[in-house]
């Protein structure tokens, strides 16, 4: 079996049209990369046809607009070559983490970062969290031969690398202290950011993705990236693009979802048809240019969020993605306060004044009757 450099946890659709077509296709432009084992971690044999269709080849449909232009195509990924699971694979699991291995990716969601009763077990469980199962696999690593290594989580979380490092660290407070300066200096934590939609699984593996695709990885020294591709960028600092997908793309969406539910408007609305609508185009623009913008211009940050805008108007009128209101306006109290009040303190931290009296008017309307 060839040997793999590139680990990974989670066997998502997400991922399959992100970083292992990325792989795909750097492999295929030559570069010496890859290429990737999966493990799946949830130990979901209902899942078993998935992992064996990953191995070799499976396609990935890209339909969207690009400047106003449709998109169709579908690209072939060859970058998996092995599948695992953590039920039944563990010690080859383990002796590839061992061997093998320079980078270890994941994205296991919520769930998969939630700690378990049984995470400062010493011995492997599966009902282990991630966290858990890396520390198991890091420990090996350093009993068997020390050498570093590199860990990528891609979960959505702010600052995944660092939130990463802090619970494995604190799973292993009781290891030696020759460990815990391993996982401080020999391992490398780094944090990134990812975006795309993918919006439906293919049976038995692939999916269908929109063109638009961002890894956005915070620059650190001894960093080393999977591969070189046009959507994966190495930033000094992840906070503006932060900033532009929650307060630009994220905000669109609860924007039209806070308008959405006021009508309570039919539960099979999808973005595209808003899009199609003159009147919430129109509103959705006014907001943008007139209390979103103010903020990005004080900020120094005129160039990119006007790019960006251009950018999310065509994700948002995709023509081939039925992407509900009703799935979007879900936890909406919840997203107002993350994207939209966010927004507004953002705004004065930043030194904008402006009046913002259609965001202020989201955010009372839902504070109210939170």
């Amino acid at each position: 079996m060839q040997s793999t450099p590139i680990l990974q946890f989670g066997t998502s659709r997400f991922l399959q049209a992100h970083i292992d077509l990325f792989v795909s296709q750097a492999m295929d432009r030559g570069q010496v990369v890859g290429p990737i084992t999966i493990v799946q971690s949830s130990g979901d044999s209902a899942r078993a046809k998935r992992l064996e269709g990953l191995v070799g080849a499976y396609p990935v449909r890209v339909e969207g607009l690009i400047e106003g232009r449709k998109v169709q195509e579908t690209i072939t990924v060859r970058s998996i070559v092995r599948a695992l699971t953590t039920a039944t694979d563990w010690p080859e699991i383990a002796r590839i983490f061992v061997e093998e291995v320079s980078i270890v990716l994941s994205n296991t969601g919520d769930k998969g970062f939630a700690p378990q009763p049984c995470d400062m077990d010493a011995a492997f469980d599966q009902a282990m969290s991630y966290p858990a199962k890396l520390t198991q696999l890091l420990r090996l690593r350093f009993e068997a031969n020390g050498k570093p290594i590199q860990i990528m989580p891609m979960e959505l979380i702010v600052e995944n690398g660092a939130v990463l490092k802090k619970r494995v660290l604190e799973i292993a407070q009781n290891d030696s202290a020759d460990f815990k300066r391993y996982l401080d200096e020999d391992v490398v934590w780094v944090n990134s950011l990812v975006d795309r939609i993918v919006s439906e699984p293919l049976e038995p593996a692939g999916a269908v993705a929109e063109p638009y695709a961002l890894w956005a990885i915070e620059d650190q020294p001894k960093l080393q990236l999977p591969c070189e591709h046009e959507s994966i960028k190495t930033v000094a600092s992840l906070d503006e693009i932060e900033a532009l997908k929650l307060f630009v793309l994220n905000l669109g969406h609860s924007f039209f979802a806070d308008r959405w539910l006021a009508r309570k408007g039919s539960a099979d609305v999808v973005m595209r048809q808003l899009m199609e609508d003159e009147n919430e185009l129109a509103a959705l623009k006014k907001v943008y240019s007139e209390e979103v913008r103010p903020a990005f211009v004080v900020a120094g940050l005129k160039d990119e969020f006007d790019a960006y805008v251009r950018v999310t108007l065509d994700r948002f009128a995709n023509p081939f993605l039925d992407h509900k209101i009703a799935d979007i306006a879900q936890n909406h109290q919840q997203k107002v306060e993350r994207r939209i009040k966010a927004m507004l303190d953002w705004a004065i931290a930043k030194g904008d004044q402006s009046d913002k009296p259609i965001l202020q008017e989201i955010v009372d309307r839902n504070t109210e009757t939170a």
